[in-house]
């Protein structure tokens, strides 16, 4: 029998190949081609959200067993890792852990996501694990402390140091092992199915994700308590401030939060003069001048509709029947040990309770298991 010790140390001396050549590449695929059984992998990325303009995939962590592998997207280019896609394709589960943004991150750089993807998150969620950050998941079980030091880093950089090399390699060393202890676990007891059902409602929900057209990208947080001449001026505002963050290639919260943006817009809306921050350059608040000197130009008849956010109708609740559901909910998530947002969210709570939804509607925002558990409780 293998014993725990031994499991850690053939999972810590895997391999590991840093590719940034299509040729490195080709050999890798060709070397797991003939070594593993496409039973299943692990995948996850960074990005660098944090330090520019455009968001980028900046790595590619890959794991099978006995091989990691760290791609390098920024040399390489997305064309050139079509093989590597195919490659994953071919692999039966792809574990990965908070998959929602490596999603989105595939997604729009490949058009592409893997078919099936299992995340440790889900797992550790069912499972009732309370703490489930892979860090917390990977200390727990198997007394591993991985240093947050490279969680921030700028991972378009190059080259990599060995502190952000060593934390890339590690998102993805243990996830399948981890991933099959939590799947044996699940199927323990009878909540196979519900992970099952989890992670593929998960995956279409973010493929599903429209978005914010680009009429409401300006529409930051706070802009419902605008008027229509605020919320004039609050795009104005946003509209400066994106190509200044472009000129810059900064993300817009390293130069000028929303909750500024919001602040000059109610002062233009009460007919004040704004004062930009102090450590703004002279350039920058030149242009913001100018901005605002060409919004007091428009017509108020050109002014933004101010809608109201979400789709449908507003919902009618019906709050003891919204306090009935959420005992009842609270209830079975005792029971059974997990988070009760895990059975059901406020939202769902929310319109199951409305009055003024049709019943197929009110049960659209759950699961099938979710809807079974709470079925005599609405």
């Amino acid at each position: 029998m293998t014993t725990g010790t031994e499991v850690i140390g053939s999972l810590e001396s895997a391999s590991e190949t840093y590719i940034d050549d299509a040729a490195v590449l080709a050999k890798f695929i060709a070397d797991a081609d003939r070594a593993c059984s496409f039973a299943s992998c692990a995948i996850d990325t960074e990005a660098d959200s944090m330090h520019s303009y455009e968001t980028k995939l900046c790595l590619i962590q890959f794991a099978i067993p006995g091989a990691l592998a760290i791609i390098d997207p920024l040399t390489i280019g997305p064309e050139g890792l079509s093989d590597f896609v195919r490659f994953v394709d071919r692999f039966e589960v792809v574990w990965m852990h908070g998959a929602d943004y490596d999603i989105s991150l595939l997604n729009s750089t490949f058009s592409w996501v893997p078919r099936s993807i299992y995340d440790t998150q889900v797992a550790a969620r069912l499972l009732g694990i309370g703490k489930f950050g892979l860090a917390n998941l990977l200390e727990d079980e198997y007394g591993v402390k991985l240093s947050k030091q490279s969680q921030k880093a700028d991972w378009s950089r190059r080259p990599l140091s060995e502190k952000m090399l060593d934390y890339a390699y590690n998102d993805v060393r243990y996830l399948i092992d981890l991933g099959e202890k939590y799947l044996k676990r699940l199927q323990d007891i009878g909540r196979q199915d519900w992970f099952f059902e989890s992670c593929q409602a998960a995956q279409e929900s973010v493929l599903g994700r429209s978005g914010k057209s680009e009429d409401d990208l300006w529409r930051v947080n706070g802009w419902g308590r605008l008027a229509p001449k605020g919320l004039h001026y609050l795009k104005h505002l946003w509209l400066w401030r994106d190509e200044e963050c472009r000129r810059l290639d900064r993300p817009a919260f390293k130069f000028l939060g929303n909750q500024e943006l919001i602040s000059m817009a109610v002062d233009l809306e009460a007919g004040k003069s704004v004062h930009p921050p102090h450590y703004l350059r002279p350039g920058p608040v030149r242009r913001l001048h100018e901005a605002i000197e060409a919004a007091n130009q428009i017509q108020p008849r050109e002014y933004p509709v101010k809608h109201r956010r979400g789709d449908g109708p507003r919902l009618e609740i019906d709050e003891n029947h919204l306090e009935r559901i959420r005992k009842f909910r609270d209830q079975k998530a005792a029971e059974l040990g997990i988070e009760a947002t895990v059975i059901a969210t406020r939202f769902a709570m929310e319109r199951l309770s409305s009055t003024n939804l049709p019943d197929g509607e009110k049960l659209s925002s759950l699961l099938n298991w979710q809807r079974e558990l709470l079925d005599s409780g609405i």
